[in-house]
């Protein structure tokens, strides 16, 4: 029950509970003007519209999984008897005159993801992981081996310009769209223009701006049919937008322009082989944007995007040659990396050790190690939430501090200390425990700086989803306990 986007990202989840539970009949409420357009592509599954859910509340279930933050949603979860529930699901509290409703969060992985909620800068989990990590063994994420993008039997030289995103700040400028459209031209390629309805007058003014007309097919195209072009193509160069899952679960190869507040670490291309390029400042990955301006959007230029898309062409080109004899792709390959993108980085996606999503950067693009210290420090709440949530043991945990401590001893320091005053601000709130008194400020969670924030919001709302009961802060005291022994 969310946009075009976030159904596809569930598709990762319909394939494993397919194969984990192939006789069990596998039903999924969603917004109808998107799943009966992607109903062919997405695994085997009966789609419902929400206004069916009184047939469904006449069933019983072995598993409800609530992926939506609408309250519909999590009403209608309430609502259904299964042997298992995930995410958010209403329910009643309280009796008499103290009855109520209240929602909680079903699953240590999904409150994880809930607790991400303005609070993701060092997330390195992808929703499509996410929406699985409760409910899916690991060996069988591990095990999955998904399509490589393809780029056989297509037109050798069409590439597609998606131009929308959900938001103005996530996307390229009119300008940007016209300067990369003429500028493949003039490399001898086919740009083509593409959107929804939602984007015809968008494109209109990228085509008067580019001078071509002839090739803006933007509100042409139901969403059949723009699946169905989009196999056409060499490659897709998008913003983070559903056609881009779309395009990349039909094995299209894209290139995402990631930009504005969106984290492609959650949200980028899904499947193995595809490629992002986003800006390497501080601020990238936001929930919301503050600046006066979006900063990391201004740092992409339509002649560099440009030499990138022939770049990566021309190594899609060397792939039959590599697979003959290793060196043609290994040549062209090594040209992508070395090719210099200023203020940007290169990334590929990819599977980490666990078979969970990853992205890989891609040479160093002229940056340098610039991004390294924070991508280490994504990388250690990673394996420490890994450790703590069951997919590994502590020595992984382990290792990803040792290479943090290595690679930044200040930055180590600087944790060690913070994690001494949240045990403080912890104990201060547990003060109240054997009176029933014990509670969490509101502003817990933001109040300790952002290199804790994975750590304060899960608490946060760890305690809040138990209703503040003894366990829970049992447990709280447990998780910052456990980075600790890590430090030491």
């Amino acid at each position: 029950m969310q946009r075009m986007g976030d159904l596809v990202l569930t598709f990762p989840l319909l394939a494993w509970l397919r194969a984990e539970h192939p006789r069990r009949p596998l039903w999924v409420v969603g917004e109808e003007k998107f799943f009966k357009g992607l109903m062919p592509i997405g695994p085997e599954a009966v789609f419902f519209p929400y206004d069916a859910a009184n047939r469904l509340r006449q069933n019983r279930y072995h598993q409800v999984i609530n992926l939506s933050h609408r309250p519909e949603a999590a009403a209608l979860a309430g609502q259904l008897h299964a042997d298992a529930h995930f995410g958010p699901r209403l329910a009643d509290v309280g009796t008499g005159k103290d009855a109520g409703r209240t929602t909680y969060v079903h699953g240590r992985w999904q409150l994880y993801r809930t607790s991400l909620v303005h609070n993701n800068r060092h997330n390195l989990f992808h929703w499509a992981d996410l929406n699985a990590l409760d409910c899916v063994p690991a060996r069988r994420i591990r095990g999955t081996d998904w399509p490589a993008p393809q780029h056989h039997g297509r037109d050798p030289q069409r590439v597609g310009l998606f131009l929308g995103a959900s938001e103005p700040e996530k996307r390229p400028s009119a300008p940007f769209w016209a300067a990369l459209a003429r500028d493949l031209l003039r490399r001898g390629l086919k740009p083509v223009l593409l959107g929804g309805p939602a984007e015809a007058a968008l494109g209109a003014d990228v085509a008067r701006r580019a001078n071509t007309p002839a090739l803006n097919l933007c509100g042409r195209f139901t969403l059949p049919e723009l699946v169905a072009f989009t196999r056409s193509l060499r490659l897709l160069v998008t913003p983070d937008t559903g056609p881009m899952h779309v395009a990349a679960w039909t094995q299209t190869p894209t290139l995402n322009l990631s930009m504005g507040p969106v984290n492609a670490r959650e949200t980028a291309p899904f499947p193995p082989g595809h490629h992002v390029l986003r800006a390497t400042i501080s601020c990238v990955g936001c929930w919301r944007c503050t600046q006066p301006s979006v900063l990391c959007r201004d740092r992409f230029d339509p002649a560099r995007v440009s030499s990138l898309v022939q770049a990566l062409l021309r190594e899609q080109d060397a792939v039959p040659a590599q697979s003959a004899n290793g060196t043609n792709g290994a040549i062209a390959a090594s040209r992508v990396a070395r090719l210099r993108l200023p203020g940007l980085e290169l990334l590929r996606t990819g599977r980490d050790t666990l078979g969970l999503f990853d992205l890989v950067p891609v040479g160093d693009n002229g940056n340098g190690q610039q991004a390294m210290p924070r991508r280490l420090f994504g990388q250690f709440w990673k394996a420490f939430w890994a450790w703590r949530l069951g997919l590994h043991g502590e020595a992984a945990a382990r290792r990803a501090w040792a290479d943090l401590a290595t690679a930044s001893p200040r930055l180590a320091e600087a944790l060690r200390r913070a994690l001494s005053g949240l045990g403080r601000d912890l104990a201060q709130a547990l003060r109240g425990l054997g009176t029933g008194q014990a509670t969490l400020p509101s502003d817990f969670w933001h109040r300790h700086p952002p290199m804790l924030r994975p750590l304060t919001g899960y608490l946060h709302m760890s305690v809040q989803n138990a209703d503040a009961t003894p366990a829970a802060w049992a447990e709280a005291l447990t998780m910052v306990e456990a980075p600790a022994t890590l430090t030491t």
